[in-house]
Order: C-alpha cells, then structure tokens, then sequence
C-alpha cells in the first residue's frame, strides 16, 4: 500500500501564490511510480484534474490553469509539487494527490485551497 501525504494548502488573497506539496511512501514494499498528479474538487462539482507529470517529466495541465501553475516531480523522493501562481477565487476546492503505479492508483487525503476575492 503507498500512501500519499499532502501539505501546503490554505488561505490566500485573489492574486497570490500557494506551493503543495505530496509525498509518496510505502513500507516493506518496493514501488515504482508512473505518474503522478493533482486534482481538485469544488463544492458541488466533480473532481477534475489539474496537472499530471510522468516518470519521464512530460506534463500536461487543465486549460484553467495554464500558465498559472507549475507542476514538477523529485522521482528520488517520490514527491510532488504545484507551484499555484496568480491564484483566483475560482480555484477554491479540495486538492488531491494521485500517484499511479503498475497496478494500482493512490490518493492522498486531500488539501483545502481557499482563495478570498
């Protein structure tokens, strides 16, 4: 079982920046992760993907945020990050961790992202 922790979420103004962060692990088990990604969920809406970044760096984002985030991978320490720039309010939900391996997919608990206009 791999187990993805989050952090970085929180509360910012229309305009500023937040840096999430997940971090993968397992124990007693060798695990090899394809890709990794973000997702969010809003109140009311269905979970959508944000970012993905794959075992060889290629990347791909939601049109909604291009250009506004940044997603990058430490394969060594099977970490991600998004880097969110000029946050608006709309990009207020729940943001979720996903690492897939071989066999399986894994979500993190998720992190609440609050944007204030």
């Amino acid at each position: 079982q791999v187990q993805l922790v989050e952090s970085g979420g929180g509360l910012v103004q229309a305009g500023g920046s937040l840096r999430l962060s997940c971090a993968a692990s397992a124990s007693g088990i060798i695990f090899s992760i394809n890709a990794m990604g973000w997702y969010r969920q809003a109140p009311g809406k269905q979970r959508e993907l944000v970012a993905i970044i794959t075992s060889g760096g290629g990347a791909n984002y939601a049109d909604s945020v291009k250009g506004r985030f940044t997603i990058s991978r430490d394969s060594a320490k099977n970490t991600v990050y998004l880097q969110m720039n000029s946050l608006k309010p709309e990009d207020t939900a729940v943001y979720y961790c996903n690492a897939q391996t071989n066999h399986n997919s894994y979500w993190g608990q998720g992190t609440q992202v609050t944007v204030s206009s």
